[in-house]
């Protein structure tokens, strides 16, 4: 165990100037210095780890929406400078894309069954573009019969390096309503979405109808009108005027609507001649430096401002450390035990707290159980009758003669995908907040008793004492995920009776119904039990992970308040020719870690 006071936080700044990142030289540094000590602060300096690394993984996830022959994937290819995204005259396979930054190309897709997914390295962009086209394409994958889930492709792209993640979403509007409802499941996890539309029409009514949730879903939305190459600019100003007030009267949207024109179609032409001229009047530069550059430079800078919050409150817990320790340290014995015998009495206070902490988390959780199971049955019943309506609606339009149990588990069929693609939103989104809102009670006392040990130490050994910073100091978005459930939407064909054939034609379609309620209603227990088991496993992950933090943040608090005092009480009684030069190591490390906050405070 050895401290340099000289030159420690000098050469390990000098070293990352590299990085030319202040922000990451300093943790680096705290992280040095608490490394040197002993045991509860090398455990301290481990936790800058993570800082460091969500620092450097902030990555922004902007989402291209768009429906089919709007230009999404051409739009992609102009941003990226080379044709790799496949495009069609007909809608390609409903499969999203995302599209990273790496050093060489690589190719990894997901499937949906329980394949392993698979990794290629083309050698070139064209052997990766003909590599996508096996994948997310109709004629490479017709129908997805390859259940493929997702792709992924890597790039070394210099749109990609400014720590930007491209997603080409599925294309709304098709007759598969469950992939729309997916899109919008999975947008609340990217930064911001750009939505794309044209002046063939500008925008549909489908559009503006799944706008509509899109507004809701999304912190950051753009619209992009694409292909204005066929239009003077007399024409796009009113295509662009009349998408504005589309967007307002039916979409909505109140505030600014923020619309760039783009040719997607010449932005790409632009990027393979490297044609700087003609990239900026496609209009793809404006997007590029607003949408792309300055969106993901807002993200790292909220990041890096709540970062640098959090490493001023480690470097904050790590003085205070120190300082028991050297009060610990100059104090007499005699006068040393006293007050450890104090504070361990206080601290038997915190120990029932925290067991009545945990009690009264069980009973949450068990309460949280009971309510999916209500939830649950509400959601089994109110499927179950949606489906009779679409099978009554079916009935009632059709001749009574001309019913059959195949034209009805069609309907049956197709109705089931979209209604519980939109339930697992809706139950997701509710589960959430309701978690959040039960488990915040239990984070505030859990600080409280955390700021109680803290403040009794500062107190005890009278050392300065700063109220600890207890909100999440970031929150990071990790990598958007997608998912794709496999809804249980084959009825068992039932061979008519021999019965049915002497009822009217009235009777006969009433029996044909009841037949199809009847196994309507299996269905149902089967799709509902598809969202109901995860959340059900979720929601004892959860309460199980929050109840081991919160555990693990007590311990951390009492390792570095009584076990660094009673480290100190048995040191001196065991070597107390060693105090003089200990107590020169922690004052040189409180000292740097001075320079450290004041760094982190300017």
């Amino acid at each position: 165990m050895s401290f340099d006071k000289g030159n420690l936080t000098q050469n390990i700044l000098n070293s990352g100037k590299g990085l030319s990142d202040s922000l990451l030289q300093a943790i680096s540094s705290a992280q040095a210095i608490l490394g040197g000590l002993e045991s509860e602060q090398q455990k301290l300096a481990g936790k800058f780890d993570e800082l460091k690394s969500r620092l450097k993984e902030g990555r922004f996830h902007l989402a291209v929406l768009g429906q089919f022959k709007r230009g999404k994937s051409t739009f992609l290819n102009a941003l990226l400078g080379e044709e790799i995204l496949p495009t069609s005259v007909i809608p390609l396979t409903a499969i999203p894309t995302f599209i990273f930054w790496e050093s060489a190309r690589r190719l990894r897709v997901v499937f949906s069954d329980e394949k392993a997914p698979i990794e290629r390295q083309p050698a070139d962009n064209a052997e990766l573009a003909e590599l996508l086209k096996e994948y997310v394409t109709e004629a490479g994958n017709p129908k997805n019969q390859r259940n493929v889930s997702l792709v992924e492709v890597f790039l070394p792209s210099p749109i990609l390096q400014k720590n930007v993640v491209l997603i080409d979403t599925p294309g709304i509007g098709s007759t598969f309503r469950h992939n729309t409802e997916a899109t919008l499941n999975f947008l609340p996890q990217c930064d911001a979405a750009l939505f794309l539309v044209s002046a063939d029409p500008p925008v549909t009514e489908v559009e503006i109808e799944f706008l509509k949730e899109v507004k809701t879903k999304v912190a950051r939305l753009f619209f992009l009108l694409n292909k204005v190459d066929y239009l003077d600019v007399g024409e796009q100003e009113i295509v662009e005027k009349f998408l504005v007030d589309v967007l307002k009267t039916q979409g909505g949207f109140t505030d600014n609507v923020d619309v760039f024109r783009v040719s997607a179609r010449r932005g790409l032409a632009a990027r393979m001649a490297n044609d700087q001229a003609l990239w900026q009047n496609s209009g793809m530069q404006a997007v590029e430096n607003h949408l792309i550059e300055f969106l993901a430079s807002e993200k790292s800078g909220t990041l890096r401002k709540a970062i640098s919050g959090k490493a001023l409150a480690l470097v904050i817990e790590a003085q205070m450390t120190l300082e028991l320790r050297i009060k610990a340290m100059q104090m007499p014995l005699a006068d040393l035990e006293q007050r450890l015998t104090l504070f361990e009495k206080d601290l038997q206070e915190v120990e029932q707290e925290r067991i009545v902490s945990h009690d009264l988390l069980k009973g949450a959780n068990r309460r949280m159980h009971e309510f999916l199971e209500e939830y649950s049955a509400k959601l089994r019943e109110k499927a179950e009758l949606y489906l009779q309506s679409l099978i009554i609606n079916t009935i009632e339009k059709s001749d009574d003669a001309k019913i059959d149990e195949d034209s009805l588990s069609e309907v049956v069929a197709r109705g089931i995908p979209g209604y519980f693609e939109h339930e697992v939103g809706a139950t997701a989104a509710l589960f959430q907040e309701k978690m959040r809102a039960t488990l915040h009670p239990f984070q505030n006392r859990t600080n409280s008793l955390i700021e109680q040990i803290r403040k009794t130490a500062a107190q005890i050994f009278e050392i300065p004492y700063q109220a600890p910073e207890f909100e999440d100091a970031f929150k990071v978005v990790e990598k958007p995920y997608w998912v794709t459930h496999k809804w249980s939407s084959n009825l068992k064909t039932v061979t008519e009776s021999i019965v049915d054939r002497f009822y009217s034609a009235e009777n006969r379609a009433k029996r044909i119904q009841q037949r199809i309620f009847a196994q309507v209603k299996n269905l149902v227990i089967q799709n509902v039990e598809n969202i109901r088991w995860p959340i059900y496993q979720s929601i004892d992950q959860t309460f199980l992970h929050f109840g081991s933090e919160l555990d693990s943040r007590l311990r951390d608090t009492l390792e570095a308040t009584h076990g660094a005092i009673k480290a100190t009480l048995a040191r001196r009684k065991s070597r107390e020719d060693e105090t003089a030069q200990s107590l020169k190591m922690f004052c040189a490390a409180d000292e740097e870690l001075g320079r450290i906050r004041e760094t982190l405070l300017s």
